[in-house]
């Protein structure tokens, strides 16, 4: 029997349709794309208690997920909204030793944008059309 998940996960669009994460994924080996779709899995399974190494706060509302993929450091920086959503806002190689801020400020910029353009029973909606 599998883990049931309490999170929904959701890759943020911007305005045009372009969708950060998704992109990301799609320009990585098939092997890092299966390992990167596991760690989001985990992190709808667990939500804000996914510990580190897999998951750590960062500034501001934003997360960040910890993923290695052959030996590079790969982040891909969410925030939370309304009862049990995941918002995956955007992914970058991590190349020095802290997120830089400009990756945690261009993820607020993100949930500032969704929260002005979704409400609750639109992602509902979302989800319903994904189903």
């Amino acid at each position: 029997m599998g883990v049931s998940k309490a999170w929904h996960v959701l890759y943020y669009e911007t305005p045009t349709g372009h969708c950060p994460v998704q992109a990301f994924i799609d320009g990585t080996k098939t092997r890092d794309q299966a390992k990167i779709l596991s760690w989001i899995h985990l992190l709808e399974v667990h939500g804000p208690t996914l510990p580190r190494p897999y998951a750590d706060y960062l500034d501001a509302g934003i997360h960040e997920l910890r993923i290695r993929l052959s030996g590079h450091r790969v982040r891909i920086l969410y925030f939370f909204v309304f009862k049990r959503y995941i918002i995956l806002s955007h992914a970058f190689s991590k190349t020095v030793a802290m997120v830089p801020a400009a990756e945690i400020q261009r993820a607020a910029k993100h949930r500032g944008e969704f929260m002005l353009r979704y409400d609750e029973k639109q992602i509902l909606e979302v989800l319903n059309e994904k189903l």
